[in-house]
This record gives structure tokens, C-alpha cells and sequence, in this order.
């Protein structure tokens, strides 16, 4: 069965990541079609690139980045969930990106953002990111304002409709990670 990680990628005290997260993977957990798990940056504490060698080589010395590669590499695709911090995304999602390289590989990958644009220059800049790291960003995505979809701008409280945007996206999260997934084998 395809493997769907949903990122939480704020750290933040009081983030309102938390919720936009569980609300996806509570509608994600109603489909048949792939198994959803969510993957708290809060989990996986790492400094800011504290590793000598460049992702690309792989070669990995410190422990915590050992575990998040095993955590990355055992899905098929993902979806991240992402603020949109000063027009783009917060440092813990891009730190915790930048740290691998393969693992990301021939993986597809959704974006659902909150901001005061619904995230959108965040989903910008991360979708050139998964280019760099030869994953394929579906076009559908989910994006959230934090003056309608919230309440007081910090209690989530997202439009009915949006559950339907946040179905295509993973219908096409879905499909190409099972059609990526003879890239992986090889």
C-alpha cells in the first residue's frame, strides 16, 4: 500500500500547524486507497545542518539525521503542511528538508498552507525546492486564509469546500507516488 507522511512543518509555539495537520490526516485516514501517517518536525529535533558532508553523498555521521532518513525514506510521497513565514516557508521545514537529498527522490508531494495569502509564496518557493530535490509537486493544493479559515486568526476553523480541494490533492499525491514507484525500485 503507498505510504503518505503529512508533514507538520511549523515548530512553533502555539502553532497553528497542529490543527491544520490533524484535520488532514483525520480526512486522510478515511480513504482506502493509502496508508497516512503524520511526521512532526517537534520529533525530529535537528540543528541547523550540522552535517560535514553535502545530502547528495548520503553519507550521514550524526544519529538524528540517520533517524530522519529513515523516517523520509520509508514513504512513497507526501503532503506538507506549511506556514507561510515573511513569503516563504519556516526555517524548521526547510532546515529538516535541506538536510536529505535522496530520500526525497522520485516522490511526489502536495502542499496545504495558511498565511494571510493562504500560503501561497510559501507553496512558491517549496515547489522549487522539490524540483531541486527530483520530486514531483502536484498542482492541486489546498490553501488556507488565516482571516476565514481561522477564528481570531489561531482557532482553525476551516470552509466546508475546502475538503474537496484537499481530496484532489491527494488523489494526485496518490497517483504519482505510484507512478514514481519503479523510479524508487531502481
Amino acid at each position: 500500500m503507498t505510504r503518505i507522511g503529512i508533514i507538520l512543518g511549523s515548530t512553533r509555539p502555539g502553532r497553528n500547524g497542529e490543527a491544520v495537520a490533524r484535520w488532514v490526516l483525520e480526512l486522510a485516514k478515511q480513504r482506502s486507497d493509502a496508508e497516512f501517517e503524520l511526521i512532526d518536525l517537534l520529533d525530529h529535533p535537528l540543528p541547523h545542518l550540522d552535517e560535514a558532508i553535502p545530502p547528495s553523498y548520503g553519507q550521514y555521521a550524526q544519529p538524528h539525521t540517520k533517524r530522519w532518513a529513515e523516517t523520509i525514506a520509508s514513504y512513497d510521497g507526501f503532503v506538507i503542511v506549511t506556514p507561510e513565514y515573511n513569503h516563504s516557508t519556516s526555517g524548521a521545514l526547510k532546515n529538516a528538508i535541506d538536510y536529505l537529498y535522496a530520500e526525497w527522490n522520485n516522490k511526489a508531494v502536495g502542499f496545504v498552507s495558511y498565511g494571510s495569502v493562504g500560503g501561497a509564496r510559501a507553496v512558491e518557493h517549496l515547489r522549487l525546492i522539490a524540483g531541486e530535490l527530483q520530486m514531483a509537486d502536484v498542482r492541486a493544493q489546498v490553501a488556507l486564509s488565516l482571516m476565514h479559515d481561522f477564528e481570531n486568526y489561531s482557532v482553525f476553523k476551516p470552509n466546508p469546500g475546502h475538503e474537496g480541494a484537499l481530496h484532489t490533492m491527494l488523489d494526485q499525491v496518490i497517483a504519482w507516488s505510484g507512478a514514481l514507484a519503479h523510479l524508487r525500485r531502481n
